[in-house]
């Protein structure tokens, strides 16, 4: 699946938003890729996951771990392509972590799915996770790299998309100093 026809269908399902928005990082971006809206479908779904599932199937993991919420299905999907388990990770007192019953050992394999990354703090903060419970983390993906620098992931990066989108720092941010009303669309409150 090349960039065009993932894009298309975040197009087909009204998940390419335009305004003003605070991402998850705190960063402010006048496009928004709202993914839960693709993945309601499950033919996007189960296509999105297994373009992933290919091209990281070389990776040989043992499990996929997301960050909740955004993660959750595309993660699902993942593992489903590559016949792994998908686990997720969950924010508890404001720090993710393993729960309902959720384990990883030091003979798993994990890599971590995500549905678009941004500056890759969620990444990161899921690959300590992994390793908090001695696991190996063995590489990253995603839809949506949104310019992600992975050289700061430390960690193989595959996406189906780049797309470079402009972001701001909220004293910076252009649309701010205009005045426009902002958007907070993503799964962190």
């Amino acid at each position: 699946m090349n960039q065009d026809a993932v894009l298309d269908l975040f197009r087909k399902s009204g998940a390419l938003l335009e305004g003003h928005f605070r991402l998850s990082s705190g960063l402010h971006s006048d496009r928004y890729l709202q993914s839960a809206l693709v993945l309601q479908y499950p033919e996007f779904a189960t296509a999105l996951g297994d373009a992933l599932g290919t091209r990281t199937a070389h990776l040989q993991p043992t499990a996929v771990l997301s960050p909740a919420l955004g993660g959750i299905v595309i993660g699902q999907e993942v593992g489903r392509a590559l016949g792994v388990r998908a686990l997720f990770a969950e924010r508890q007192d404001g720090v993710l972590t393993l729960r309902r019953g959720f384990t990883l050992s030091p003979s798993d394999r994990v890599l971590l799915v995500e549905d678009v990354i941004t500056t890759g703090g969620s990444t990161r903060e899921t690959a300590k996770v992994a390793e908090a419970a001695g696991a190996r983390v063995i590489g990253a993906c995603a839809i949506i790299d949104r310019g992600t620098d992975a050289a700061n992931l430390g960690l193989p990066l595959q996406s189906l998309v780049r797309l470079e989108v402009p972001s701001w720092q909220a004293e910076a941010c252009p649309l701010c100093a205009k005045g426009e009303p902002i958007t907070k669309p993503g799964s962190r409150a």
